[in-house]
């Protein structure tokens, strides 16, 4: 006999599988010189597996584990053939094991009776295939093994302790039951989460397959384990095992399963279903489970049915304050700590009326401590187990705060992307970052600068004091900078301290004091692969970031720096705006005896450029003031360029004094000329301060509002003409006669309409603060009423979507005494008779100083009358700011002023009075026209300049030399009229 065969004859029947198998296989292997070997089991369905191997490292045999019985590997080829196989290394054959070494693999069928059940492989060295003696070594060793198996005894459960009347530990043990469903015909099996667990599967390593119980069963307990099924599906009977099983930790715990076989008509099996439990229990479970009881750190007390203490370990003694022995036969609700945890009793009796187990949370009022505690109910009592789980709970609360923070933060960024997005100026883009990120991040200040010139440059900033800010604004290059090192090398730079900060830099160690800061992000701005500021993230302690924030951070600064450049661009734009606004709009109104007055102009809500509001102030001839306010549609240059060019339209119409309807025939004609696209609203209000009477015209344009002296508020019924360039002249003129004092407020719809408020509204509201100010006395600094009725009704939280313009006037009279007229005969004798009354009526005012000049105004005004137009003729003389003289005729014909030579014998009369006059002018009446001269009144001194000589020369042509021998007696000189 072979010494090997005789060697394992002496082997004692009744040894365990797992040491049959090893035994066969090292035997095998040294007989053949083999590198190793494996031993197969027939497994449910067309699964060998893997339950024994040597000499082979994991790596080789981890493929092998579950093998296929149809497939071309050894195994399954000795199985399908009943007989011993050799598999030589072919390549490109499917049986080929691929990076094994050896020369190939000799396998033989194990055989249970009549039926195969698994495969003895063996790896052959340089040996080659078996010789015909090692195939009959081979089939000795398999019939050894067969015998040996027929005599190992059936896997045995853990010992099992009577426990007699011991009822606690029924109570403690909650046990975990798990189902499992296997279709045999196919081989799918499905477990539920407890046989997943059970059975030490992770989840994503179940494939559902029955491999996977396979793989988890010990190889002593496999084939009896799969006896017992297939016995209990030929038998139709119950299916029981207990069986030994992997865990996830690697051990093997015992476990045991029940189920029945379903079948077809046929009779014919079809699956089984069954449960699974976990039956691994200690040697000596009393003793074992008493020490665990009372040495765990949770507290345990066992109570009966009354709620009487029967048991409790050290961790309940302490925390109840009792020993056991004091504790023993207490009732639970009787102990002062107990007493002290509010709710216990009732969350306790509630729990054991719904017969179930249950859990809750309960704070210790003396300790401050937080326990969980949970009642299992049991047949002859409760169990409560109490985990102390302060320090869980605070974890879990600052998680909570931490992912609720989180949120917070994600939530603030969507915010700060939707306000970043709305933002069009720097300073909305430096405040929607500041609202928006400082909170979420504990921050305490921000500072935003821009590079320019190779200076840093503050754009915006919160949270420090204005002798820092006015410190870091205008910072040259330096390498020696933060800030400038975060933007020449286009990477954040993070201080978490006041000491960081001071080891980079010593020399600004002075500015963190200043700043009041202790920790920084210095955050570069890139824009279209250009950098070109720093945003500087600063807290009031030392902070180190996460990583997170920091990244977050990050993020922030690539929306701030779009964000803010898009901003830029936009504030210069909107620079160049307002620049060319105002240089359409009056610099300053002037100040005239007619009206003093104030204004404003509103542009739109941010995103507006220049717009095509306006309003002017006109002095004219005779006490007379133009009022005009106007509005082009839309915004924009187009816009505003109209805006401006009917602005000196309506200076060139004013200029020739023609009436508000003519004025607006003029507008509408050069407003149709523009194009259909164009829409202009205008009114054009007349004032004559000699007679109080004021003439409106207007065009599709909003009524003024009329302010009595006694504080009423009038708004004209104007026609309703439509807007310039739609209208058909003639418009409409509305003469008021306006009393002494009086406001006049003039306005554009911006000020009383939006989509919020009809313009009837409006003007109502625009009516009532009106009152309000003349009751109040506000009214009487226009500036401040101005600055009222801005607040009233275009309040700055509310962005207005259309731009406003208003003028307020305040009316005054001239008064009789200050004017004077005289008719005049249309005879030569005229100009003497102009003469005498300007000699007197300047006497009366205490104005001789004028009169020389005067004379010599109204002498050739009256005398151009007489000889080149027609009555009837008046004079009429205004005393206000300056002295005015103007000569009435009944002609439309204008003088023309022109230039008379040397020899001339005319011509020099309108050259006489531009040498006289401050300025002079002409206009239309109603019975034909006026010619008027402006001059100045003396100065303080009451000292007024001599006539000059050019303008004598020019009056008196013919006068001798000895011309400046003259008196003063204009009548004395040879005006000529005279000889008429």
């Amino acid at each position: 006999m072979n010494a090997r065969l005789a060697l394992l004859s002496t082997v004692d029947p009744g040894i365990a599988e797992s040491e049959v198998f090893r035994l066969a296989l090292q035997h095998a292997v040294g007989e053949l010189g083999a590198l190793g070997g494996t031993i197969h089991l027939r497994g449910p369905m067309s699964a060998l597996r893997l339950v024994s191997a040597t000499g082979l490292p994991p790596a080789l045999t981890r493929s092998w584990e579950i093998v296929d019985q149809e497939g071309p590997l050894a195994p399954a080829r000795a199985l399908h053939r009943g007989s011993g196989v050799w598999v030589p290394p072919e390549p490109g054959e499917q049986a080929d094991p691929a990076g094994w070494p050896g020369t190939g693999l000799a396998a033989v069928p194990v055989f249970s009776g009549d039926r195969s059940i698994g495969a003895l492989t063996v790896l052959m060295g340089d040996g080659g295939e078996p010789t015909p003696g090692h195939w009959d070594f081979l089939r000795a060793v398999i019939a050894w093994t067969e015998e040996r198996m027929a005599q190992a005894p059936p896997p045995s459960g853990p010992s099992q302790t009577e426990l007699s009347a011991d009822r606690l530990r029924q109570a403690l043990k909650e046990v975990s039951v798990g189902s499992w469903d296997w279709n045999i015909r196919t081989g799918d099996l499905v477990w539920d989460e407890a046989a997943l667990e059970l059975y030490g599967t992770r989840p994503q390593d179940y494939t559902g397959r029955i491999e996977d119980w396979m793989r988890i069963v010990h190889p002593d307990d496999l084939a009896p384990t799969l006896d017992a099924a297939g016995r209990a599906i030929r038998d139709h009977g119950v299916y029981e095992a207990e069986y030994r099983v992997r865990k996830l930790d690697g051990t093997w715990g015992w476990t045991q399963a029940r189920g029945r076989a379903t079948y077809d008509e046929q009779g014919e099996a079809e699956r089984m279903i069954g449960v699974g439990w976990d039956s691994d229990e200690p040697r000596s479970v009393r003793d074992a489970l008493s020490r665990a009881l009372r040495h765990m750190s949770d507290g345990f007390l066992a109570v009966d049915d009354g709620w009487r203490i029967t048991f409790a370990n050290l961790e309940a003694e302490r925390t109840l304050g009792f020993s056991e022995e004091e504790l023993f036969g207490r009732v639970l609700w009787d102990l002062p700590s107990a007493r002290q945890v509010p709710g216990l009793e009732k969350g306790c009796r509630q729990a054991a009326a719904e017969d179930k187990p249950a859990g809750f949370d309960v704070h210790m009022p003396d300790t401050g401590r937080r326990y969980h505690l949970r009642l299992v109910p049991g047949p002859d009592g409760r169990t409560l187990y109490f985990t102390d789980v302060t320090e869980k709970r605070r974890l879990a609360q600052e998680r909570e705060v931490s992912e609720s923070a989180a949120s917070e933060r994600a939530a603030r960024i969507a915010e700060l992307t939707a306000a970043l997005a709305k933002a069009t100026t720097s300073r909305d883009v430096v405040e929607a970052v500041a609202q928006r990120v400082l909170p979420p991040f504990a921050a305490a200040g921000l500072l935003v600068q821009a590079v320019e010139g190779q200076r840093l440059h503050n754009v915006g900033a919160v949270g420090y004091p204005a002798d820092f800010l006015e410190a870091v604004n205008s910072v040259p290059w330096t390498t020696h900078n933060p800030a400038w090192e975060a933007i020449e090398a286009d990477t954040p730079l993070f201080l978490s301290s006041v000491r960081e900060f001071a080891a980079r830099w010593p020399d600004l160690g002075h500015l963190a004091d200043r700043g009041d800061k202790q920790a920084w992000a210095f955050l570069p701005l890139t824009a279209s692969g250009h950098t070109f500021g720093v945003c500087v993230v600063s807290f009031d302690r030392p902070r180190r970031l996460t990583d997170d924030e920091r990244t977050l951070l990050t993020t922030i600064s690539a929306l701030l720096a779009q964000a803010l450049e898009r901003a830029r661009l936009y504030d210069a734009e909107h620079t160049r705006s307002r620049e060319l606004q105002r240089s359409l709009l009056p610099r300053g109104l002037p100040d005239l005896p007619a009206c003093t007055a104030a204004a404003r102009y509103l542009p739109a809500g941010q995103g507006m450029d220049v717009g095509g509001d306006w309003y002017d102030i006109i002095p004219l001839s005779g006490g007379q003031v133009a009022l005009v306010v106007g509005d082009v549609m839309g915004h924009g240059l187009p816009e505003a360029a109209t805006m401006g060019r009917l602005r000196t339209a309506v200076h060139t119409l004013a200029d020739l004094e023609l009436p508000p309807d003519e004025i607006m025939s003029h507008l509408n004609d050069i407003v149709g000329g523009m194009g259909e696209e164009s829409y202009v609203t205008c009114l054009y209000a007349l004032y004559d301060s000699t007679t109080q009477v004021c003439s409106i015209a207007r065009a599709g344009h909003p009524p003024p509002a009329l302010v009595h002296p006694d504080g009423t508020v009038h708004f004209p019924p104007l026609a309703a003409d439509p807007p310039l360039g739609a209208a058909e002249p003639p418009f409409e003129t509305l003469e008021l006669h306006v009393p002494e004092g009086s406001l006049l407020v003039l306005y554009t719809d911006g000020l009383v309409e939006s989509s919020t408020r009809e313009i009837d509204e409006g003007m109502a509201d625009l009516a009532r603060l009106l009152r309000t100010a003349h009751e109040t006395g506000t009214a009487a600094d226009l500036e401040h009423l101005c600055d009222t009725l801005t607040a009233g009704l275009l309040p700055a939280e509310h962005q207005a979507a259309d731009d406003a313009a208003f003028l307020v006037a305040r009316l005054h009279a001239l008064t009789g005494d200050r004017i004077a007229s005289w008719p005049l005969p249309e005879d030569p004798k005229a100009a003497g008779q102009a003469r005498r009354h300007v000699r007197e009526q300047l006497s009366a005012w205490e104005l001789d100083d004028l009169t020389p000049t005067t004379e010599l105004l109204a002498s050739e005004l009256v005398g151009n009358v007489v000889r080149h137009a027609k009555g009837p003729v008046s004079l009429r003389l205004l005393y206000g700011a300056d002295l005015i003289c103007e000569v009435f005729d009944g002609s439309l014909t204008m003088p023309r002023i022109r230039r008379a030579t040397d020899t001339d014998e005319g011509g020099r009369g309108l050259q006489l009075v531009t040498a006289l006059s401050q300025r002079w002018g002409t206009r239309y009446t109603p019975t034909g026209k006026c010619i008027w001269t402006e001059q100045p009144l003396p100065g303080p001194t009451g000292h007024q300049a001599q006539m000059s000589d050019d303008a004598l020369s020019l009056m008196f042509p013919k006068l001798l030399p000895d011309a400046e021998e003259f008196d003063g007696d204009l009548d004395a000189l040879p005006f000529g009229d005279e000889d008429l």
